[in-house]
């Protein structure tokens, strides 16, 4: 029977857990994949470079503007072969690789499942190392808002070097060591919403007599995590995972179970339509007089095709500058994860640690290309291994607290 100073002891580890460092209204973390282009003269004036160096330790003017000085315009078409903004796949890349490891599924539990018509209800909180220095963070995360005025933050100074994720998680099990489970979540200093499901098969568990006790249960797993709370970022993770579990009963009604395992995962991360210039309204750019259509045509052109038709003076260029990152990122991780379960009557307590078994650009299998625009019109084709090359190892901390029925 559990004591009621053990719910107390419940109670209280829940909130330590739910209440560290929890940004509850500040939305700094949210992607704002705007700021990720290729040369920043296209969107910032006063850069005597396009680079993300420069806008980051520069002093850029008219932010988030579509850039119509001769002399920058001209400096940009040069070191991009564009008009428009070019978006940075690269960056693109980099970002959702390191959320989509952030995000994917824990696998935190024992190779052992709770047993036939067993449940467990549990919180989870997980706490993800990120790469906080890099350029594709600062930019590529919106940042506190300046409350001097209604415009949001030049970009994010200081993002934070751990992503927390707090989850709500229910396991049943079905006997024949098949088990199921659902989860849902939130980032905190952001609006994202977390959610998916699981599903494992326990192929050795429960011999306890004989040759057969000194064996370690063994579990194959699938699970999957998906997004919501953001236009900007769609992003899924599918992992599955081996693990190998042994439980070790301690005095009366403790056990004890470490396990360790093996878990390959898929990210897929697409963005929505961005807007790269932001501050620029593109039919005032272009002066629109409506449509090309019967009635309302465009005399320079043969055809009516239905784009705005713009004033001598004005330009649909700007238009342009609404893009999706394509090729979308499709990558791929593979982690190793060491944990520890603490069962006490109906309570247990788990903590898990995972980590990059291989570096994120030697993870990557397949074979996405994509062309990076340079002067001349030349173009440099990339891979996905070459766009992730140099970005670190990540790590996470996993920690469990429920009950078991």
């Amino acid at each position: 029977m559990v004591k009621p100073s053990h719910l107390l002891g419940l109670g209280a580890t829940a909130s330590v857990l739910l209440a560290a460092n929890v940004a509850w209204a500040s939305d700094s973390l949210n992607p704002s994949l705007g700021r990720l282009v290729l040369d920043h003269r296209c969107n910032a004036s006063n850069l005597s470079n396009g680079s993300s160096q420069a806008y980051l330790t520069g002093n850029p003017t008219n932010i988030g503007q579509f850039n119509d000085n001769p002399v920058a315009r001209q400096a940009y078409t040069n070191a991009t072969g564009r008009d428009s903004c070019v978006p940075d796949i690269v960056a693109f890349k980099r970002l959702v690789n390191q959320w989509g490891f952030a995000l994917a599924p824990t696998a935190m539990h024992t190779a052992r499942t709770t047993g036939f018509g067993g449940f467990q209800f549990s919180i989870e909180a997980v706490y993800t190392k990120i790469d906080s220095g890099a350029d594709y963070w600062k930019l590529g995360s919106q940042g506190d808002r300046d409350p001097t005025s209604d415009r949001g933050a030049a970009y994010n100074a200081s993002p934070p070097g751990v992503i927390q994720t707090y989850s709500l998680r229910i396991r049943k099990a079905f006997g024949f060591g098949l088990e199921a489970s659902t989860q849902v979540g939130y980032v905190p200093s952001s609006t994202i919403l977390t959610g998916g499901a699981d599903l494992r098969m326990a192929l050795l568990e429960g011999f306890r007599t004989g040759v057969a006790a000194i064996f370690p249960d063994v579990s194959v797993g699938a699970g999957v995590r998906t997004i919501t709370g953001t236009e900007q970022l769609q992003l899924t993770t599918v992992g599955l995972d081996v693990q190998l579990s042994k439980p070790l009963p301690l005095s009366g009604q403790m056990v004890l179970s470490p396990w360790i395992g093996y878990q390959y995962v898929w990210i897929f991360g697409d963005s929505g339509l961005i807007d790269t210039t932001p501050a620029t309204d593109a039919v005032g750019y272009c002066q629109s007089k409506g449509p090309n259509v019967p009635g309302n045509g465009d005399p320079t052109k043969n055809v009516y095709d239905g784009q705005p038709v713009c004033a001598k003076n004005g330009s649909p260029i700007d238009f342009n500058n609404n893009v999706v990152f394509s090729p979308a990122a499709r990558l791929e991780r593979q982690r190793i994860m060491f944990g520890l379960d603490y069962r006490y009557e109906m309570i247990t307590f788990g903590a898990e640690f995972i980590t990059d078994l291989i570096a994120p650009a030697d993870a990557q299998a397949g074979d996405s290309s994509f062309e990076v625009p340079g002067p001349n019109g030349k173009v440099t084709v990339k891979n996905d291994k070459d766009a992730l090359a140099g970005v670190p190892r990540q790590w996470s901390m996993v920690l469990q607290l429920g009950v078991l029925f």
